[in-house]
């Protein structure tokens, strides 16, 4: 087990020197420190330079296609308990297919729901966050319940139930782009599972992109979709004359030579 990825530390509190859970499928960077009784979920990621630290409140969960994002701070509360979605008592939850973008801090006690998105720098203390919310950035929300399904924006303070409950719901392009976050950090740690020897797979594949444009690999795995102001832009290119090279990289990737050219792109459909 690398150095950063630890057992906690004997404390009056607690001394079962309780190690990090991380299946095969969850990629941990290097550079994060993870210690203690924290349970990592099925093809969980986590970015370099967080701190994910069970030695004093305890244990921690996240759950299978969250992404732990760079900076982010995990930690608990001695005393102070939420129950998690098995029905047991955690310091932290953090359910599945969630974001905790960069630099945010939750601090236990505190649950955070399935589908969600936390924004930069945004602090969850002693609170729970209902599935499928949405947290924008430098928020505030400590010593509440978040309805399932809410929106919070950027900057709010969040510390009465009674503001929480006036909250407005998250709407479908919120959603889109929460779950747009996942894949792209789906795809990273496929990346890096590759990139560091562990494991290298095909493209995660996508639905179909109701614009008619995809990003496609050579071997003709479907990608991610191209947004749709970026369709449009291409499209208006397109009709002004211009043509779309195309470069991709053979069998032996990011080898010297193995960048090809191929055929350019005239036709708006």
């Amino acid at each position: 087990m690398p150095l950063r990825h630890q057992p906690a530390p004997p404390t009056p509190w607690d001394s079962d020197l309780d190690k990090p859970i991380i299946p095969a499928s969850a990629y941990v960077h290097p550079q994060c420190s993870l210690i203690g009784d924290v349970q990592l979920g099925e093809n969980v990621i986590v970015a370099p330079n967080t701190s994910i630290r069970a030695d004093e409140g305890a244990p921690f969960y996240i759950g299978a296609n969250t992404n732990i994002q760079d900076g982010v701070v995990i930690h608990g509360l001695e005393q102070g308990r939420v129950l998690g979605d098995d029905q047991q008592a955690y310091s932290v939850w953090i359910g599945e297919g969630t974001c905790i973008t960069h630099m945010a801090l939750i601090h236990g006690p505190a649950y955070v729901g399935n589908e969600c998105f936390i924004g930069f720098r945004s602090t969850v203390f002693n609170a729970q966050v209902g599935h499928g919310c949405i947290v924008m950035m430098h928020a505030l929300i400590q010593d509440v319940e978040i309805p399932p399904g809410k929106y919070v924006p950027s900057g709010m303070v969040i510390t009465t139930q009674q503001a929480a409950d006036r909250l407005p719901d998250a709407n479908e392009g919120d959603r889109t782009f929460s779950h747009h976050v996942v894949e792209i950090n789906q795809a990273l740690r496929a990346g890096y599972r590759c990139a560091n020897g562990i494991e290298c797979t095909t493209p995660l594949p996508n639905s179909a992109d109701r614009n008619g444009f995809h990003s496609t690999s050579h071997n003709g795995q479907v990608g991610q979709p191209l947004r749709a102001e970026v369709v449009d832009i291409i499209r208006r290119q397109l009709r002004q004359g211009h043509r779309i090279g195309l470069e991709f990289a053979d069998a032996r990737r990011f080898k010297v030579g193995s960048w090809q050219s191929g055929p350019a792109i005239a036709s708006t459909h």
